[in-house]
């Protein structure tokens, strides 16, 4: 689950072999048509703050949204009513039915209780971080053997998992949002092993209003993870987590910072 506010700071591990690291690649090409002509209906597991946002975002930009929480489908009658007749409440079992991409953006501890059935096959954006105070302590992420994008592309075997919006404060995902072509235009980072995946990813960003930078496969998500030098705070500037606040941040910014990112273990 993405950021509130990030709490202290963590994470580098640098190539060695001379050659050129995953995240400094350009960001995937868009395809002509992409998601606005093929794709219309995203499912959310999950809508806490970022996905409320990813659902207002989605709707502005004209897809259907189906969205869904632990709570029961009533429990999203206010937030239905506000996105307005492209939205529907649901299960996160129909969501995931429902849904040509589905967003995973629940507390990491509950991952186990995503549907792995209606999710063959399908793209599912895992927004989800690792906050132990919350989640408890997990020992694969603490000595740092994978990532919390990993384990849920294990969790779900047959869908392609790809990894973004946890790095981003959700009133800045909100307010920074721009059209294509537009000079203010901010960059994410998406991480995924699957390249028609990641493809498909970037046509949702691009929709909803940002360009996507390629970080690599999902063992490269760390970079941009839980109090990186590309967390929350690159995007929040001078103004902090003001709700009027948020930076343009473009891909070189980007990629300077994924490059500075360290592994907790490096950090003092």
């Amino acid at each position: 689950m993405p950021p509130t506010r990030p709490p202290t700071r963590p994470p580098t591990r640098r190539h060695g072999d001379g050659t050129a690291p995953a995240w400094r690649r350009p960001r995937n090409q868009r395809r002509p048509g992409g998601v606005g002509a093929s794709m219309t209906t995203i499912g959310l597991i999950g809508a806490g703050n970022i996905g409320s946002t990813v659902a207002r975002l989605a709707v502005r930009a004209g897809h259907d949204v189906v969205v869904s929480n632990s709570r029961g489908p009533e429990t999203l009658s206010d937030l239905v009513a506000e996105l307005g007749e492209h939205a529907r409440a649901a299960t996160a079992t129909e969501a995931a039915e429902a849904g040509d991409v589905v967003v995973v953006t629940i507390p990491l501890k509950n991952y186990r209780e995503v549907p792995v059935e209606p999710l063959r096959g399908k793209v599912v954006i895992d927004t989800n971080n690792y906050y132990p105070e919350r989640d408890g302590h997990i020992a694969e992420l603490d000595d740092e053997s994978t990532t919390t994008a990993e384990m849920l592309q294990a969790h779900l075997p047959e869908s392609q998992v790809v990894k973004t919006f946890n790095n981003i404060y959700f009133e800045h995902l909100l307010r920074l949002a721009r059209p294509s072509g537009d000079p203010e235009r901010s960059v994410l980072a998406i991480a995924g092993d699957d390249a028609a995946a990641k493809r498909t990813v970037t046509e949702v960003l691009d929709s909803l209003g940002y360009d996507a930078h390629d970080a690599g496969p999902l063992s490269e998500g760390w970079r941009f993870q839980r109090d990186t030098a590309a967390y929350a705070d690159l995007y929040a500037g001078e103004r902090g987590f003001d709700p009027e606040g948020g930076r343009r941040v473009d891909e070189a910014f980007l990629v300077q910072q994924l490059d500075a990112a360290k592994r907790y273990r490096d950090m003092a």
